[in-house]
């Protein structure tokens, strides 16, 4: 996909989702690890990556919830694409800041907020920038919730094991139905 994207001179847009699951059985080892300190609730999060059109391009195998952003991107070798094409730029958010901080100029998140006291100019500015970002990444999001529309992913009442296979099926789904739309 880095490939392809440096290729046609894409800008891809990363995000990531959550998918609540079923609580683990008491006394199970690795329990704590799905549960989501954004949601309070056991989840499993899926990485996407999308086009400017917000196409489907890329998912990854669910990692349980508790994970950070960032650290399931680098778990999937992201960060080492960015080091073997330099000339993929991706649109982030604000949870992969240190993805970021590694790699300026291709991992790219929203502009941060100028410190209180600023110049109403500076504020102005960051404002235009932020809004703009979110512009240009609303694709991935769009991606996301087509996903989501499908009732399997709102709760997955089956066993976790199965999800990722499911996702990756749903995905495909809705990323073949938004080409030939």
């Amino acid at each position: 996909m880095f490939a392809y994207a440096q290729a046609e001179g894409i800008e891809l847009r990363l995000d990531a989702t959550e998918i609540q699951v079923r609580r683990p059985p008491a006394g199970r080892s690795g329990r704590r690890a799905f549960v989501s300190g954004k949601k309070k609730q056991n989840t499993m999060k899926a990485t996407v990556i999308a086009d400017y059109k917000g196409r489907t391009l890329w998912t990854d195998a669910l990692r349980p919830g508790r994970m950070h952003d960032a650290t399931a991107a680098r778990n999937e070798g992201i960060a080492v694409c960015f080091q073997h094409f330099p000339d993929v730029e991706i649109l982030l958010d604000d949870g992969y800041l240190g993805l970021s901080r590694d790699h300026r100029g291709q991992a790219i998140t929203p502009p941060r907020k100028p410190r209180p006291g600023a110049l109403s100019g500076r504020v102005e500015q960051w404002e235009r920038d932020r809004h703009g970002h979110s512009s240009d990444r609303i694709t991935v999001e769009h991606a996301l919730a087509d996903h989501k529309r499908w009732k399997q992913l709102t709760r997955w009442t089956h066993r976790r094991d199965r999800l990722p296979d499911t996702y990756r099926a749903i995905a495909n789904l809705v990323s073949d139905r938004n080409t030939t739309a």
